[in-house]
């Protein structure tokens, strides 16, 4: 449809480009956290949702829901643009008839821009959409309370029974907190939509309707389940949440433009993790797709391993051997992680999951048409033969070699670019007897017998006879009778418990092999799959999303209780307590981590295999990533960075006591409510403990201390409520130490650039020209001294003079500066000269942020720094983590202060940290972070000592202007107008 026009995210870039923080208080007061008892949000699921709330801002309050206004943000290419339009030729009559009713006509076309009012959310199978689907609806509630948005009624969409089934457990999941929240959802069929607004004439402030049905049965005509749209259409006065209904056939498309005309006057909110539609990834509001899932540390690293399967291809004619080659291969390394887990336990307790097998197989039962054994019952006849003892040693030991021969070749993993790495010396080691013993639970071969549960035809459970402990499940449609048409005459026995050991997958560690088909891509959660295994899976799309939705199920990972994201992610983060460094400590340590989380996925066909490889890469962002380099320099200087942790102490208990900003009226009524009530109403209502309430209650009468009276503002009671509550339950966040810089810095590894192949080549070529870079002057006295000194030839001598001129300072790219700057921890800098690109991410295109530099650079064209050494470095505020806590009593929460600057300084036994923020920063908000700073690191006029190493560290705080003499006397010593006052720490 879009041939040679790359496609991007572009509101994504569009809202990216917005502080959240900055947004007006009714926007930047919403709950991205919180779900239900059990449950808060993970970070990139409260991101989502901020980007959908700072879109929800630009088209509501900033564009006033005026649809042309908001499409010119997207300054779309012309080609683009033709193509997004609707093109009433290429449509079958009745829709095309049904279209026009509701859009106007332009040269035969419905503009784009008519279907503007839309945010897709691309996010991997895996990553919790459910959650962020009825948080948002929470969102829409509060926006349209504060009467922010426009009143409309809200309707979920997904396309299976089984969805929706799950998307009722999360809504009575989230009901649990409706005491503290003020509402609940009630979650209501869209069939019953007129009886519900008859009798809600008066809408019931204490829940929230929220009406749901199944996407592929809405279409253009009434049946019985069938729905006719315009039925329902509302006068297209929906908020509508559409999840994962993007199959792409033409039937789906169709209903795709009813879901559009139904909410035409509200928002139509996409969820999928399979987006292919131009439409729906340029109007991408967050893109959190398996790669960056993955990238971003949340998920299992991805292998495949290499395979050729060409015995395989005739399914009638297996080779025997080839067959027990696969089945070992997988086996063998199923025994590795359990060793790899073992080994890990010794070291750091009972941390991460017990490794498992997934297969997943195309065929389950015999069919009619062909006299062919299903692939389940093949794959169950090898792990038969195997536990019975029928192997060929001779295979095992080749078996062996070749995983250790595929993991010593360059093995990357997808999405990453990196080597997989396996402690070898483990591989190596293994025998028969380990299969028998990690996998089958068993110490000897023995015959398989199956095991039923009462009232669970689905699950079958396999143990060997010589063996108390089972070791495989199956779940399919029908387990019991799969067994009488497959296991002839097989010894069955009834379990007495009749508790699902699927549905408890995660305590049963026993079970190590789970079999079925695809009941398994949607619908489950489990941390423990570490191997999947398909079989015979085919090529046509369904088969593409079955893949991408079954290896989003393998790749969860959780190596602390309630921490999901990959162990040095938590590390660098210092969420780990420790675990990490006590792992690498040991030998191949690191390789001991990599295995636990990673997926290694099998395909028995190279047909398979290959189409498992192409889908998971269709999957990738439309964006190729360039690698900037580490200064060499860096490897050599000790860069250390502060890391904090949250404190059991309360915001309310520190010595300089935070104010809460309220209004006249709102203080009274907060007042009266907390004072006069009966003292078990708000605590019960609020779910709040009697200490803490008394402690607001006492608060009330020491007004000057506690409170910051401002003028009356438009937030309700309750959300007051909420926020003088949360106010007073604010936990700080505290130093907990200094360490050495690692991977705390790495947007200059994930440079995103959305051009051409031949653009990005020149871009790479002009990168690569700057990084080689050397002082031409002082290396031709080098290479001349060299030649005097008969240490190089003439010819050597002339060489390296003419490599000297294909190197350059600076270079120039379509609106980029490419420049290497002295002692910055990556090498070049890239600098734009306007501030909106669309083109590149993670560069430095803050107009402030391009003049320090420039300033910087000309400061040190003219004079040395008098110190040991000196490095400094960009922080990127979405990829980083060095930060700053500070309380932002706006949005009543401790947030990170990201400063645009690091700098390192080291002089004898002297160790400075220089933070600098060149960004224009609101009077109020920098006030808010230079307190929190001050409370932490003292006042820069006498900054605290801290001892680290043998260094004594002073950390300090700049903050950069053009002429610091227009602010106020109070905090103008933290602002500087000149570069070189950086540097006077030193005098």
């Amino acid at each position: 449809m879009v041939a040679n026009i790359i496609l991007k995210p572009i509101l994504q870039s569009i809202v990216e480009d917005i502080d959240f923080d900055s947004l007006p208080g009714n926007w930047n007061i919403l709950d991205t956290v919180s779900f239900s008892k059990d449950k808060k949000l993970w970070d990139f699921q409260q991101e989502s949702l901020k980007n959908a709330i700072k879109v929800l801002y630009l088209y509501f309050k900033e564009d006033k829901g005026d649809k042309k206004r908001f499409y010119q943000r997207y300054d779309l290419d012309e080609d683009l643009e033709k193509n997004l339009d609707i093109r009433l030729s290429r449509l079958k009559k009745n829709l095309s008839t049904i279209i026009r009713e509701y859009y106007p006509v332009e040269n035969n076309r419905i503009k784009f821009y008519n279907f503007i009012n839309r945010a897709s959310f691309w996010m991997a199978t895996g990553s919790g959409k459910s959650l962020i689907i009825v948080k948002l609806v929470e969102i829409l509630k509060r926006l349209m309370e504060l009467k922010e948005i426009p009143e409309r009624d809200i309707l979920i969409l997904t396309h299976r029974e089984d969805l929706l089934n799950q998307l009722k457990k999360h809504v009575e999941e989230f009901n649990q907190l409706a005491g503290e929240r003020g509402f609940r959802i009630n979650f209501v069929e869209l069939t019953d939509y007129e009886r519900i607004k008859r009798e809600s004439l008066i809408p019931y402030l204490k829940e929230i309707t929220v009406f749901y049905y199944r996407s592929d049965l809405i279409g253009d005509e009434q049946k019985e389940k069938v729905i006719d749209f315009r039925n329902y259409e509302n006068n297209g006065n929906w908020y509508i949440i559409l999840d994962e209904a993007h199959k792409g056939d033409k039937e789906e498309s169709k209903r795709q433009m009813f879901y559009s005309i139904m909410s035409r006057n509200g928002f139509l909110f996409n969820f999928s993790a399979t987006f292919t539609d131009p439409r729906d990834i340029i109007t991408t509001v967050y893109n959190f797709n398996l790669e960056k899932f993955i990238s971003e540390g949340y998920g299992k690293h991805i292998y495949i391993l290499k395979e050729d399967m060409e015995p395989f291809k005739d399914r009638r004619d297996y080779n025997k051997v080839e067959k027990q080659k696969i089945l070992l291969k997988s086996l063998i390394l199923l025994t590795y992680l359990k060793k790899v887990r073992e080994e890990i336990k010794e070291v750091a307790g009972n941390i991460y999951h017990e490794p498992l097998m997934l297969t997943l197989v195309n065929t389950v039962n015999f069919t009619e048409t062909k006299d062919e054994k299903p692939d389940l019952t093949l794959f169950f006849q090898e792990i038969e033969r195997v536990g019975k003892g029928d192997i060929n040693k001779d295979i095992f030991e080749t078996v062996k070699d070749e995983l250790l021969q595929e993991f010593s070749e360059d093995s990357k993993l997808i999405y990453e670019d990196i080597p997989l790495k396996v402690k070898r010396d483990i591989i190596k080691s293994i025998k028969i007897e380990d299969i028998l013993k990690y996998v089958y639970n068993s110490e000897s071969f023995g015959e398989v017998e199956a095991i039923t549960i009462p009232g669970k035809k689905q699950e079958v459970v396999f143990k060997l006879k010589t063996s108390d402990k089972p070791f495989a499940l199956i779940k399919i449609g029908d387990a019991v009778k799969w067994i009488k048409d497959n296991l002839k005459g097989y010894e069955v026995i009834e379990s007495y418990e009749d508790k699902s050991i699927f549905e408890n997958l995660d305590e049963r560690e026993d079970i190590n092999i789970l079999m079925g088909s695809r009941a398994f891509y949607e619908g489950w959660d489990s941390n423990r799959p570490n191997i999947i295994l398909f079989i015979n899976i085919g090529v046509g799309k369904d088969a593409k999303k079955f893949i991408i939705q079954s290896v989003g199920r393998g790749v969860r990972i959780e190596p602390i209780k309630g921490k999901r994201r990959r162990l040095r992610n938590l590390y660098n983060r210092g969420e780990d307590g420790g675990i990490y460094k006590r792992i690498v400590s040991i030998k191949d340590g690191r390789y001991l981590i990599d295995s636990i989380e990673t997926l290694f996925i099998f395909g028995t066909r190279r047909k398979v295999l290959s189409e498992v490889i192409t889908t998971l890469k269709m999957e990738k962002e439309p964006a190729k990533t360039i690698q900037l380099r580490k200064n060499k320099d860096a490897e050599t200087y000790a860069l250390l960075i502060p890391v904090f942790k949250v404190s059991k102490k309360k915001l309310y208990q520190e010595r300089e006591i935070q104010k809460f900003v309220v209004s006249e009226t709102l203080f009274n009524a907060l007042r009266e409510y907390f004072t006069s009530t009966d003292e078990r109403i708000p605590i019960v209502e609020n779910n709040i403990t009697p200490d803490l309430l008394q402690y607001i209650k006492n608060s009330f009468k020491d007004r000057e201390r506690y409170y910051k009276i401002v003028q009356d503002s438009s937030i309700p009671f309750k959300v007051a409520l909420q926020k003088l509550i949360n106010h007073f339950n604010i936990n700080i966040e505290e130093l907990d130490r200094f360490k050495v810089l690692e991977e705390e810095i790495i947007h200059f590894k994930k440079i995103k650039v959305f051009l051409k192949e031949e653009e990005i080549n020149e871009l790479k070529e002009k990168i690569e020209k700057v990084y080689k870079y050397i002082d031409p002057e002082t290396r031709k006295d080098e290479l001349k001294t060299m030649f005097e000194r008969g240490e190089i030839s003439i010819e050597e001598y002339t060489s390296e003079i003419e490599k000297l001129a294909k190197t350059s300072k600076e270079e120039n790219f379509k609106d980029l500066k490419i420049k290497k700057i002295v002692n910055h921890y990556y090498i070049p800098l890239i600098l734009s000269k306007k501030e909106k690109v669309d083109y590149i991410r993670h560069i430095i295109k803050t107009k402030s942020e391009v003049k320090f530099i420039e300033d910087l650079e000309n400061y040190l064209n003219s004079r040395d720094i008098d110190v040991d050494w000196w490095m400094f470095s960009k922080i990127d505020e979405y990829l980083d983590e060095i930060y700053i806590p500070y309380y932002d009593p706006d949005s009543n929460k401790i947030r990170r202060f990201k400063p645009d600057f690091i700098f390192w300084l080291k002089k004898g036994k002297d160790y400075y940290i220089l933070f600098v923020d060149p960004k224009g920063i609101k009077h109020t908000e920098f006030e808010h972070k230079v307190d929190y700073f001050r409370k932490i690191f003292g006042d820069i006029e006498s900054p605290k000592v801290f001892e680290f190493d043998g260094f004594k560290i002073r950390v300090y705080l700049y903050l950069y202007t053009e002429d610091r003499n227009k602010l106020s006397e109070g905090y103008r010593k933290y602002w500087i107008d000149e570069v070189g006052d950086i540097f006077k720490i030193l005098q």
